[in-house]
């Protein structure tokens, strides 16, 4: 499945980093059950590759589970082994295109960005999105009006509105989606907020 198509058609891409890896894969698979299938679990989650692998098998062979905080080769080539179906940086980072794999790089000035495209990225993580706000991403649109960008940092509900209407290709959300629910917490909790945010984000029909 092509990971920007399904980021334009769903428009929210789910963060899970947590302390417990069997409630961070509890916290996948419920945002799953929810209908908000396109999860990067963060390589600062504990055992976080079990916790891609045990999704991946879970979820089966399409389902759009990635690996975020990818800062070298060598954390691709794990994440990959695991059966990351995406990369997610934080940064620009060398040699991820060999992994013939869509890469979501991390890219915040026009220099970066450029950069992160020559590196062969699918779409830029604009990060972090709380420096610049939905103002920054309006004035790179100018100069980038075909770039798929991807703000993430800091976006709640209303900044994932703003960012939609401004033309992002989707917004990436941590906290508050996923709160405690990888820590521990409780789902029904999560639940609730992933209505909520399958709510915000939901393409408007005329």
């Amino acid at each position: 499945m092509n990971l920007v198509e399904s980021l334009r058609a769903h428009r929210l891409l789910a963060i899970v980093r947590g302390k417990d890896p069997a409630a961070a894969l509890r916290t996948v698979v419920t945002l799953a059950e929810e209908g908000i299938t396109i999860v990067e679990v963060s390589l600062t989650t504990v055992d976080a590759l079990t916790v891609i692998r045990q999704a991946r098998a879970e979820l089966g062979p399409d389902a759009l589970v990635g690996a975020g905080t990818v800062r070298s080769a060598q954390d691709a080539d794990r994440a990959v082994e695991a059966g990351a179906s995406y990369l997610v940086t934080p940064a620009l980072v060398d040699g991820l295109a060999a992994y013939g794999i869509p890469v979501l790089m991390g890219a915040l000035t026009p220099s970066e960005i450029e950069l992160a495209l020559a590196r062969g990225a699918a779409a830029i993580k604009l990060f972090p999105g709380s420096l610049g706000g939905p103002g920054y991403l309006r004035a790179l649109r100018d100069p980038f009006p075909e770039v798929p960008f991807v703000p993430v940092g800091g976006v709640d509900a209303q900044a994932a509105r703003d960012y939609l209407d401004l033309g992002a290709l989707a917004v990436g959300v941590g906290s508050p989606l996923v709160g405690d629910a990888a820590d521990g917490g409780g789902l029904d909790q999560l639940r609730a907020r992933a209505a909520e945010f399958r709510k915000t984000t939901a393409q408007e029909t005329p």
